[in-house]
């Protein structure tokens, strides 16, 4: 008998067959369940391991042995004329039969079940567009309305990485905005791969000045690296140092030191993203992106900009205008910079900081600058967007520059919050919450976007979603502007009087406190500590805070002065007037008469006819 009719008869290849199937069914179960489990990312690789030895150990078992009616015997040991090969065939035909249909059945389980929501607002999904040489397509500008389901996150990979901020080493204390705005700029360099995962700025700067196990804040992050490093600055000089971490081990893959002029800043960052690429094994696609060349002066007094802006302050925010100012005029076709310019002064003129008309018509001229000068800069339109709609109310013109901004940046965490806001504005509440949650997934400490997604889950009555998503929003940051006042409206539409009373009670922000008591004392009944606390409020802040005060008459269901306090808000060109068609305390005088022409004199009228009944009426 020839050596292969000896492998069939000994079902040598049935073995094979069957060891092969149940290796790949076993392979499938094990990626989904590391995931779900938590497991560390190398029980793929040990189960993988372990079926590649035993298929030769497999092989070898189904020659050398046959399992006959009286157990398991040595080949050798077996009567031809006894033996039952046939029989034990036929079963192993049975079973690999079987084994092919579960393997079918998990292959469309996982295929046209479980794979639409686990790419629901991934790059490379229906939802998002994968970008190929800056060129974004088939965007589903609407945005899906399935959330990301936490079971269904992707597992950290091993092509994921956080860019912390770098250490400020100059002796030069004031520098610290460049060490800042470098790291910045090499995250937003990285976030360029489309085959590498970058954890976003406002998450991974939530480390800046922290110590920490690299481990756990890689976990914080999701990620598998860490670049991190350290800046020295005097003067034209810069000494920069670099390192790529290993987040579960600590190993480093890869260190450099660069000492070099503020001209060579940009080939600094090139030679940084490429080191990254290198060390991490990456394939690209095309080629590693490279920094734009900015003047470098101009360069320097935008990452002064971005630093003040960031800071958040009447002061900061003017030495952040005079910042953006200057880039500009050292180089007047610097994109990011008029971009910068247009978030700044729309904020002074918001908060009041500045004259309001003069200042919203400099910002708006900055953004559609920004925008003219490089169109495919996402941020551009980002601030074009938060003009257009939060404060000129040309709410068409809004979205679709948000829409804009994400065809450019569909992973931007930023441009997934102004989608978010706007599409609320516009009463497209599960649009405004499919968004929040995809910010929120991208960037999971960002406080703003984990604020604005437990205001959805309010707003959409889904109370203990909006109150999980408020405490951990106070374990980042227990002074969180607002976040105090905002747990307490959730916890009064709860009924849980007394708790959202000494929620109120812990917000630091004045502005936020007086409004939230004066609400909760009179749901109490408490008609006269309520009234104090109202008018304090209307004396200290009318003029800039007319909108919240018509929040208080219409939940007091006192729908003349509700009204004559929202006439006031139009007067005064109040940008809360935005969240109008959202804010569930109003609900008591959405069907008074005066409702719809106020809201027609705003332009949401059409937006307000579309909003399903369902968020119109008593709050619930």
């Amino acid at each position: 008998m020839s050596f292969f009719s000896e492998l069939k008869r000994r079902n040598v290849f049935r073995v094979a067959i069957a060891y092969g199937i149940v290796a790949w069914l076993l392979l499938q179960v094990s990626d989904t369940l590391v995931p779900a489990l938590h497991l560390p990312e190398w029980f793929n690789s040990g189960v993988a391991f372990v079926l590649i030895i035993g298929f030769p150990i497999a092989m070898i078992f189904a020659w050398a042995f046959e399992l006959t009616p009286e157990g398991l015997k040595k080949e050798k040991d077996v009567d031809r004329s006894q033996s039952v090969t046939h029989v034990t065939g036929q079963k192993l035909n049975n079973a690999i039969i079987g084994v092919l249909v579960l393997a079918l059945a998990y292959f469309a389980i996982d295929k046209f079940i479980l794979a639409p929501g686990r790419d629901a607002f991934q790059p490379g999904s229906d939802h998002f567009s994968q970008q190929t040489d800056g060129q974004a397509t088939n965007v589903d500008k609407k945005i899906a309305l399935t959330p990301v389901a936490a079971a269904n996150k992707p597992a950290i990979t091993n092509q994921s990485i956080a860019v912390l901020p770098f250490l400020n080493m100059s002796e030069d204390g004031a520098n610290e905005y460049f060490s800042d705005g470098l790291s910045e700029e090499l995250l937003n360099l990285l976030a360029k791969i489309p085959e590498l995962k970058v954890a976003a700025r406002t998450s991974s700067f939530q480390f800046k000045n922290r110590t920490g196990d690299i481990a756990e804040i890689a976990a914080q992050l999701k990620v598998a690296n860490i670049l991190e490093g350290s800046v020295r600055k005097s003067g034209n000089q810069v000494r920069i140092t670099a390192q790529l971490i290993k987040a579960d081990d600590g190993y480093h893959l890869w260190s450099e030191t660069y000492d070099r002029t503020l001209e060579n800043i940009f080939a600094v960052q090139d030679e940084i993203a490429a080191a990254v690429v290198d060390a991490l094994k990456i394939t690209l696609l095309g080629a590693t992106p490279v920094a734009e060349k900015i003047n470098p002066d101009a360069y320097a007094a935008y990452l002064q900009g971005r630093y003040f802006y960031n800071q958040r302050s009447e002061q900061n925010w003017q030495k952040a205008f005079e910042a953006y100012q200057a880039a500009i005029d050292i180089d007047p076709d610097y994109a990011a910079a008029w971009a910068g310019l247009a978030f700044t002064v729309v904020q002074q003129a918001g908060f009041g900081y500045i004259e309001y008309e003069p200042g919203v018509a400099k910002a708006l001229a900055a953004a559609q600058r920004a925008v003219e000068l490089e169109p495919k800069l996402a941020l551009g339109w980002v601030s074009l967007s938060q003009i257009q709609a939060g404060y000129l109310w040309d709410w068409e013109a809004g979205l679709e520059s948000a829409e804009r901004a994400l065809q450019l940046a569909p992973a931007n965490s930023e441009v997934l919050v102004q989608v978010a806001e706007v599409t609320g504005m516009l009463g497209q509440l599960e649009r405004s919450l499919a968004a929040s949650q995809a910010a929120v997934e991208l960037d999971p400490l960002n406080l703003a976007a984990i604020s604005q997604l437990a205001g959805m889950y309010g707003t959409l009555g889904r109370f203990e979603e909006a109150e999980k998503q408020i405490l951990y929003l106070l374990g980042l940051n227990p002074t969180y502007a607002s976040a105090h006042s905002s747990y307490a409206f959730v916890l009064l539409r709860m009924g849980r009087l007394d708790e959202a009373l000494a929620q109120a009670e812990k917000e630091q922000e004045e502005v936020w406190r007086l409004l939230a008591k004066s609400v909760i004392l009179f749901s109490q009944g408490k008609q006269a500590d309520a009234d104090a606390e109202l008018a304090t409020y209307i004396d200290k802040f009318h003029e800039f805070w007319s909108y919240q005060i018509a929040e208080v008459y219409a939940w007091r269901n006192e729908p003349d002065n509700a009204f004559k306090w929202l006439a006031a808000a139009y007067e005064y060109r109040d940008p809360g007037l935005g969240n109008l068609l959202p804010d569930r305390l109003f609900t008591n005088i959405h069907f008074d008469p005066r409702w719809e022409p106020f809201i027609e004199k705003i332009g949401l009228l059409d937006a307000w006819k579309e909003m399903p009944d369902k968020y119109k009426g008593p709050a619930q």
